[in-house]
């Protein structure tokens, strides 16, 4: 298991480089019989944990995150081909956009990072997302989660039309909602009966978890 941990601390300080440690070490671990889950699992999501840990106590930042999100993307693309044979289902399916009227996309998008380190299948859905878009791709996706983000107070009401239309729709109580961005904050998402908030993008994280009774 030695591979394993190498390929865990690679995520951690974010080897990619030219050499692309982390996806060599993948294809190493691979060649050596090491079974796909515990790669992914104990090597690849086990080191954007420790980052993720590490960001929601202040002890790295945004760029450490990033660069360790595309040392795992690195390895999680070697294993892909290979995911489906394996039966490995992720925990959970989320789709997150930026909603409707809001084009900043920075914090939307390294949740969406660190939701696919933590196992999660995420769809994007970008940024300016409609209501009837979230409804839309949940359906499509059979998702577990939507996430919606605003940087504006001029735009985060749309938070309340998109809860809103969620619970009008089809997709009713089936799916959970969780919702961020700098003027956000836990009383606004219990005014518009968000399932759930999150001050950051680990947070996110757990707070999907929670919602999903994960571990």
């Amino acid at each position: 298991m030695e591979l394993v941990e190498q390929i865990k601390e690679g995520v951690i300080r974010g080897d990619i480089g030219v050499d692309r440690k982390v996806e060599e070490l993948v294809k190493t671990a691979l060649a050596k019989g090491i079974a796909v889950e515990s790669i992914l699992k104990d090597g690849l999501i086990a080191g954007m944990s420790v980052i993720g840990g590490q960001f929601k106590r202040n002890e790295c930042y945004v760029p450490e995150v990033l660069v360790a999100a595309r040392a795992m993307k690195s390895g999680t693309a070697v294993l892909k081909p290979l995911l489906a044979d394996s039966h490995i289902e992720p925990v959970g399916t989320v789709v997150i956009g930026t909603v409707k009227g809001d084009l900043h996309d920075i914090g939307k998008n390294l949740v969406a990072m660190m939701l696919e380190g933590a196992g999660f299948n995420v769809i994007d859905a970008g940024i300016d997302v409609a209501p009837e878009k979230f409804i839309q791709l949940a359906k499509e996706h059979n998702a577990d989660v939507i996430g919606m983000s605003a940087l504006l107070t001029t735009t985060m009401t749309k938070m309340k039309d998109t809860v809103e239309a969620i619970r009008a729709s089809s997709l009713g109580k089936k799916v959970r909602t969780i919702i961020g961005g700098a003027p956000v904050t836990q009383r606004y998402a219990d005014e518009i009966g968000a399932g759930g908030f999150a001050p950051d993008a680990a947070s996110g994280v757990d707070r999907a978890k929670q919602l999903l009774g994960i571990a």
